[in-house]
C-alpha cells in the first residue's frame, strides 16, 4: 500500500528533525545545533491511531542568494517534496520570531496551495507560548499551531489533524485481487529499464546507460498464460550522499513506494560489478517490507572467464547473507538470455509468499524439534516452546507460545528459522517469527 506523503520545511535550525524524531518515534534524523546539518532528504514511515504515512525531513531553506553551495539543490530539493506531500508541515522557531527566511519559505508554501500547518516550535513553556505569537500571522499561511519538538508538547493534536487530512487509501489490492504486483528494484545503470522492456515486449520504458535515467515508476499492466502483472520499473535506488536533483530523489521515494506495494521484489545486479553494499541495502529494503526475492544476474554474458564468474557468485554469497533463501538466476537484458525463466520464478516466488502451513504441522515440527534436544537455559530457567501457530501471510508469519520471550536469542531465531524452511518450502520468500509467553501449568507452580 502506498503511504501519503507529509514533507516538514523551514529554514535551517527550526528544529525540523527533532520533529520528525518526535513523529517518527526514532532517532534517525541527525540533530545539531549548525545550520544546514540536514542536506540529503530522509525519509520515516510514521504512524499515528493505526494510519501510516511517509514522513519527509527536508534541508533548510536558504535565500536564493546564499554563500552555501548546496542552497539551491536543499531547497529545490524541499520545493519537490512538498509538492509531493498530502499535507506539508512548515517550522517556525518561536524563540526568535519571523525572518526573512521565514518568509521566504512562506512564499514558496503559499504557491503550493496545499494544506498547511504551521508550526512555531521551541516554545517550550506553554504557560507563555502565545506571547508572541501574533506575528507569525504575517506569513499568511493559516494559524499559527504551537509545539515543542523537544518535549512533545501540541504534537498529538497536531498528528489529529494532520491524519484526518490524509487521503483515503486507494486500495489498490482490492481493486485488482487477480493481479501479482511485480517491482524491479536495484542501484541505478544496472538494466533495470532494459530488462523491463524485454519483458513485457516494448519499449515502454526510456532505456540509456545514464544512471537515474528513469525518473519515475512506470506502472504497465502485463498478461501472461492468463496471469496478470502489474510491472513498475523504478528509478534507481541511490546511496542518499549521492542525490543532490529534486527529480532524482523524488524518483527514489516513488521507488520505495513502489516496493511498498509490491508482491515480489526482483534485484537486478549488475553482474559485471558484482553484488555492491547497495544492492545489500536495496535488498533489505525489500525484505523488510515483506517481499518475495528474486535476484537476478543481469549483464552475465560480459564476463569473460570462470574466475570472473567466481568472484561474482562470491559476492553473492557474501553480500546476500541476509537473504540466503532467494533464488537467483543469471540473465542478459540485452540480449533476452534467461528473460522467459523469470516469470516461474516470480509466480513460485508468490505462491510460497502466500502459503499457509496447518498448525498441525507446524507442531509436529515442534515435537521433533524438542527430540533433537536443542534449547536455550539461563541458570535455572530453561526455554520451553509450547505451540505454534500461523498467524499471517504475504509474507508467512508464525507465533511460537514460550515461557520465557527473554531467552530467545538471535541465534536460536535462526536456528528455529533454518529448520523450519528445511522442513517446508519457503524459498524466496521472507518469514516473520515472532514469540509470545504462555505459562504451563507446570510453570506456574
Amino acid at each position: 500500500m502506498s503511504r501519503p506523503i507529509v514533507a516538514i520545511v523551514g529554514r535551517p535550525n527550526v528544529g525540523k528533525s527533532t520533529l520528525v524524531n518526535r513523529i517518527a518515534q526514532t532517532s534517525d534524523a541527525i540533530v545539531h545545533q549548525s545550520r544546514g546539518v540536514t542536506r540529503d532528504r530522509s525519509y520515516h514511515v510514521a504512524d499515528w491511531n493505526g494510519r501510516e504515512f511517509m514522513l519527509v525531513d527536508t534541508g533548510g531553506i536558504e535565500p536564493m542568494k546564499s554563500d552555501d553551495v548546496f542552497a539551491t539543490s536543499i531547497r529545490d530539493q524541499a520545493l519537490a517534496a512538498a509538492e509531493e506531500a498530502a499535507v506539508i508541515l512548515f517550522v517556525v522557531d518561536g524563540s526568535i520570531g519571523v525572518t526573512e527566511e521565514d518568509e521566504s519559505v512562506a512564499r514558496m508554501v503559499r504557491k503550493l496551495k496545499k494544506p498547511t500547518f504551521l508550526l512555531v516550535n521551541k516554545l517550550d513553556n506553554p504557560a507563555r507560548e502565545n506571547d508572541n505569537l501574533w506575528e507569525f500571522y504575517s506569513l499568511g499561511v493559516g494559524d499559527p499551531v504551537t509545539v515543542s519538538a523537544l518535549h512533545g508538547h501540541g504534537t498529538g493534536d497536531l498528528l489529529d489533524e494532520v491524519v484526518a487530512l490524509l487521503p483515503e487509501d486507494t486500495g489498490d489490492e482490492d481493486t485488482e485481487p487477480d493481479t501479482l504486483r511485480v517491482a524491479i528494484i536495484g542501484r541505478p545503470n544496472a538494466g533495470k529499464s532494459s530488462l523491463f522492456n524485454k519483458m513485457i515486449g516494448n519499449d515502454r520504458s526510456i532505456v540509456s546507460n545514464v544512471a537515474g535515467t528513469t525518473r519515475d515508476a512506470i506502472d504497465t499492466v502485463v498478461e501472461r498464460d492468463g496471469k496478470r502483472y502489474r510491472m513498475v520499473d523504478t528509478a534507481g535506488i541511490r546511496k542518499k550522499s549521492t542525490v543532490y536533483e529534486n527529480i532524482e530523489y523524488y524518483s527514489m521515494v516513488r521507488g520505495l513506494r513502489a516496493i511498498d506495494r509490491a508482491d515480489v521484489a526482483l534485484l537486478v545486479v549488475d553482474a559485471s560489478t558484482g553484488v555492491t553494499e547497495q544492492d545489500q541495502k536495496v535488498a533489505n529494503l525489500a525484505i523488510e517490507r515483506g517481499c518475495a526475492l528474486v535476484v537476478l544476474l543481469n549483464k552475465w554474458d560480459l564476463l569473460k572467464d570462470d574466475y570472473e564468474r567466481e568472484a561474482v557468485m562470491e559476492t553473492v554469497n557474501r553480500r546476500l547473507t541476509m537473504a540466503p533463501w532467494a533464488e537467483y538466476l543469471r540473465i542478459s537484458a540485452l540480449t533476452g538470455r534467461s528473460v522467459h525463466k523469470i516469470w516461474d520464478m516470480v509466480d513460485a516466488a508468490a505462491e510460497r509468499r502466500a502459503s499457509h502451513i496447518t498448525t498441525s504441522q507446524l507442531n509436529r515440527l515442534l515435537t521433533d524439534m524438542r527430540e533433537f534436544g536443542h534449547t536455550v537455559s539461563d541458570g535455572k530457567r530453561r526455554l520451553k516452546m509450547h505451540y505454534v501457530t500461523q498467524t499471517g501471510e504475504k509474507p508467512p508469519a508464525f507465533t511460537f507460545f514460550v515461557n520465557h520471550t527473554d531467552l530467545v536469542s538471535d541465534n536460536y531465531k535462526r536456528y528455529i528459522e533454518n529448520r523450519m524452511r528445511a522442513t517446508f518450502d519457503f524459498k524466496g520468500t521472507p518469514i516473520r517469527l515472532r514469540f509470545r509467553a504462555k505459562k504451563s501449568d507446570k510453570d506456574k507452580e
